[in-house]
């Protein structure tokens, strides 16, 4: 599966910049550079030692493209694993295009979508799923997403993976040695330990697994609703967090007639806030399609922000304590947090007055959170951030653990707790090792698919073809 062609590829975006870097990779990229280098020292990069930097001019002849830096890395100690060389020119788009055309007439081919990425894993310089963290991390637009996508490159979630797998392929092959040996009925795998082992392995693959729910919305920012009645100042909240007039501010209720997003990053983490319709009885056609898809996104959304005026809490309004227990039944385990807003509207006493209903109102069984707020001024906004990192437990990425945000490592992870899962139940019914060898094998082959020791062409062509070209 590895080519042996020499590859290039642009390895900076595309268009114009102060520098640009063109990668080659393969037998070819160092004698290739060579031919078409001119060193400022009359060095030559075939013998020049590994991870080292050289001045000089890259020339079609007795034409100058460009004055640049040729840096050279020999493999196996490279990042592909392969001859490296990389070529820092001037950033216009003009000399880019010359230099990319010269190596090609000279023998380079343009490298696919992640064909670098592609050869460092078939060359066992990284194994499946640091290759896809490679992706993550380029991707990466938070502190959050960047430290899980970090800590899975550096091999944490695979290491532990590739352990379990080792463990569990020493008992099966001593149980497939069983076999061999069925009518002595002799037992080479110590089945307590082997229950042991199965149980550690069961704790660890259902923590993955539950790590996935919290991984995926950090990967793609944590959705955040923003409801409540029409008027209440969602459209401004929206405003206020994004420090920008996103959405529009009106008197007229129901303004807001679909869902407005956008993203911030909080504490490290992105939040994607969602500002929806106001939830009202209305025969507006338009408005009620507006609420139906405010339900949609309150049933997707980790934390839900219910906003209410304080001025209907001071009227005795309480119909919106009713919506907030009805929204709480249905979703017990979500975080519903409950802004009084509009409080500069207020004069001293009756915001004292306000304090003392809210006590009165929100009880503790209700386990639903509420926070004085003033969209309009900003009053309680930075508290209302620091409320929501609690709420989404961000402690667990300080406390470095693992987390799965890749859905084809979920499946596998999945699969693989069935097949142990069976191991266990043929174990407790005292199943012959015949029968156990299958199921075992069959969860080793689901853990060699998330690190790559089991692969097909198509997986490898899925993965890599999401890679930009140049990595």
């Amino acid at each position: 599966m590895i080519s042996k062609d020499t590859i290039i590829a642009l390895a900076t975006p595309s268009g114009t910049g102060a520098i640009a870097v063109i990668r080659l990779s393969g037998k070819e990229a160092i004698p290739l550079v060579s031919k078409l280098f001119r060193s400022v020292s009359n060095k030559d990069l075939k013998k020049v030692k590994t991870h080292t930097i050289h001045l000089g001019y890259i020339l079609d002849g007795d034409a100058t493209i460009d004055k640049v830096l040729a840096s050279v890395f020999k493999g196996p100690n490279s990042y592909t694993g392969e001859d490296v060389v990389e070529i820092s020119c001037h950033g216009s788009i003009y000399i880019q295009q010359q230099i990319i055309q010269l190596f090609i007439r000279n023998g380079c081919r343009m490298a696919n979508a992640g064909e670098f990425t592609m050869r460092a894993f078939l060359n066992g310089k990284m194994d499946l799923s640091q290759a896809e963290a490679v992706a993550d991390l380029i991707a990466s637009e938070n502190e959050a997403s960047h430290k899980i996508a970090i800590q899975q490159m550096r091999g944490g979630f695979s290491n532990e993976i590739k352990q379990l797998r080792e463990e569990l392929l020493n008992f099966a092959s001593l149980i497939e040695l069983e076999l061999d040996f069925a009518e002595e009925d002799v037992e080479f795998a110590d089945r307590k330990e082997f229950q042991d082992l199965l149980n550690r392995i069961e704790n660890v693959l259902k923590s993955l697994i539950d790590s996935f729910a919290l991984g995926n919305v950090i990967k793609s920012g944590i959705p955040i609703a923003i409801v409540g009645e029409p008027n209440v100042g969602k459209s401004t909240l929206l405003n206020a967090l994004l420090k920008e007039e996103r959405a529009i501010v009106s008197e007229i209720a129901g303004t807001t007639r679909d869902t407005i997003e956008d993203e911030i990053t909080i504490g490290g983490i992105g939040f994607r806030f969602i500002d929806t319709a106001g939830i009202r009885e209305t025969m507006d056609k338009v408005e009620r399609i507006g609420i139906e898809r405010t339900y949609e996104k309150m049933e997707k959304a980790e934390v839900v922000l219910f906003l209410i005026s304080a001025l209907d809490v001071l009227d005795h309004e309480v119909s919106f304590y009713d919506e907030l227990k009805r929204i709480k039944t249905r979703y017990p385990s979500k975080p519903i947090i409950a802004l009084i807003n509009k409080t500069d509207l207020l004069p001293s006493d009756k915001l004292l007055n306000l304090k003392n209903q809210l006590k009165d109102l929100f009880s503790d069984k209700d386990k639903i959170e509420y926070q004085l707020l003033s969209a309009k001024t900003g009053l309680g906004i930075e508290e209302l951030k620091s409320k929501l990192l609690d709420d989404v437990n961000a402690g667990i990425l300080r406390n470095n653990e693992t987390i799965i945000t890749n859905s084809r490592h979920y499946d596998a992870l999945i699969k693989s707790l069935e097949e142990i899962k069976k191991v266990q139940h043929g174990m407790q019914e005292g199943l012959s090792g015949d029968l156990l060898a299958i199921d075992i094998r069959q969860a080793l082959y689901h853990f060699g698919e998330i690190t790559g020791e089991i692969t097909s062409d198509d997986l490898l062509g899925n993965i890599f073809a999401n890679f930009c070209i140049g990595k």
